[in-house]
């Protein structure tokens, strides 16, 4: 028998970034007072998901909507794109080093995230067509970011979920993951190979 396939999945916020990448684009696009008065405004629900007790995707749809319902989808591709070009600093550089080099041994690589797939996408540009996003989706209607989520919330058991749908045959593939947070829990005990919070420097 030959060899089995190799499968990479990165979570990408705090495994290969040094921060939420949500609040940093919001910031990016409407200042840090403006992101200030929003969580504090918010802060009950924030403390909420932070305790488990309410879904992380209710107060991400929250976030969106305020600062980015209505923008015209188009728009904010290239806001994502002029973030991801800016602030290349948030990716941590070992990290990058290990999704270049599983893309360059031939592996299946992925990036399994929470965040929305037009930023995550801009951040992994250089890799072309090379690496797959396995992301939260937004909602589009007539061009315009809605603020809610056309999928679901690419976190916890959806991160497994996702990937066993493109990839249904799990005896026929090795699959090595990478995660940080309680949230890539079900990626990490699928995997044969788990890495918890790597690529700290």
């Amino acid at each position: 028998m030959g060899a089995k396939q190799e499968i990479f999945a990165f979570d990408f916020d705090g495994t290969l970034t040094r921060r939420d990448t949500l609040i940093a684009l919001a910031r990016f696009a409407r200042g840090g007072l403006a992101v200030a008065w929003w969580m504090a405004l918010h802060a009950p629900l924030l403390a909420a998901v932070k305790a488990g007790i309410c879904p992380g995707a209710k107060a991400k749809e929250k976030l969106l909507a305020h600062f980015f319902g209505g923008m015209a989808v188009k728009d904010f591709n290239r806001l994502c794109a002029d973030f991801a070009r800016r602030e290349a600093r948030l990716l941590r550089p070992a990290g990058m080093a290990a999704v270049s080099e599983a893309v360059a041994r031939g592996a299946t690589v992925l990036v399994v995230s929470a965040s929305l797939a037009n930023w995550v996408g801009a951040f992994m540009a250089e890799f072309g067509g090379k690496v797959t996003l396995l992301c939260s989706e937004a909602e589009v209607e007539g061009g315009r970011i809605t603020g809610r989520l056309a999928t679901a919330n690419c976190n916890g058991a959806e991160k497994p979920r996702r990937i066993l749908a493109l990839f249904p045959h799990r005896e026929d593939y090795r699959l090595v993951a990478f995660g940080d947070s309680r949230g890539d829990r079900e990626m990490l005990a699928m995997a044969d190979e788990a890495h918890y919070k790597p690529f700290r420097d």
